[in-house]
């Protein structure tokens, strides 16, 4: 249990302004009050607070708020000061150097996985990842972590149709074969890839989660598929989880 907060208003600025960013869309006072289990009256007090500042916006018509610029400069802020990156990129190195094999951090975009950290152990098969680099993130272990944490509604908004990618006839066709490899994933609480990417190396990856529970990043390490029999797979996935735990403490992240 969390102890009370010594700055009860400040806590409930905060929770409003989680639980409306939480939401897909624009919510009612009442609502927010609800869920939150605080007055009607002070929830509205907050709300005209942040309305003032521009953390939200009120929407008249509809009766909602919803976030509003201000917030979205804090994100924008979040996103030039790069803290995954800065949090990720010395716990990578750890990894690598505990495994001897190549590592890497990612987050889901679209449809696609983009690298923000990358380290390459020494004397190992080069890789076509890199910083920056996208990937389809149901070919990869870590683009597969990610979205297996997703509620499945979105899942269909990001696969509306039934084709998909693959890598020289490599991965999953379909989006039936999609929720078998996710389902899996889920199963075995961490998901791998052999071969999809590159023929001959394979992946075993996690999720990192935030604050909300939310798939906020991937952790995985690559390796040569002779170097480790697939038994030995969840050894690897438990020291996987383990830093991709500690990442997500750093973040001030939740566990599933």
């Amino acid at each position: 249990m969390k102890a009370p907060s010594k700055v009860p208003a400040a806590q409930s600025v905060l929770r409003v302004l989680a639980h409306l960013a939480a939401q897909r869309g624009p919510t009612p006072a009442a609502v927010v009050a609800s869920a939150l289990d605080l007055p009607r009256s002070t929830v509205y007090q907050l709300l005209d607070v942040l309305v003032a500042e521009g953390f939200v916006v009120h929407l008249p018509e509809e009766h909602r708020y919803g976030l509003g610029v201000a917030a979205f400069e804090l994100s924008s802020g979040f996103s030039r000061q790069e803290p995954l990156s800065r949090l990720g990129r010395p716990l990578i190195a750890k990894l690598v150097d505990r495994l001897g094999e190549s590592a890497h951090l990612v987050v889901l975009h679209g449809r696609d996985v983009i690298y923000l950290v990358e380290e390459r152990a020494a004397h190992r098969p080069s890789l076509v990842s890199d910083v920056g680099v996208r990937l389809p993130a149901h070919l990869t272990a870590s683009g597969r972590a990610l979205l297996a944490a997703l509620p499945a509604a979105q899942l269909r908004a990001l696969f509306p149709t039934s084709g998909l990618e693959q890598r020289d006839g490599r991965g999953p066709r379909t989006k039936l074969e999609l929720r078998a490899v996710l389902d899996r994933v889920r199963t075995d609480t961490y998901a791998t890839e052999d071969g999809e990417i590159t023929p001959g190396i394979a992946s075993v990856a996690l999720a990192v989660r935030d604050h909300a529970g939310w798939p906020a990043a991937a952790i995985a390490v690559t390796f040569a598929h002779d170097r480790f029999a697939e038994a030995y797979w969840p050894e690897i996935a438990q020291i996987v989880a383990a830093t991709a735990a500690e990442l997500s403490s750093r973040i001030g992240g939740r566990p599933r």
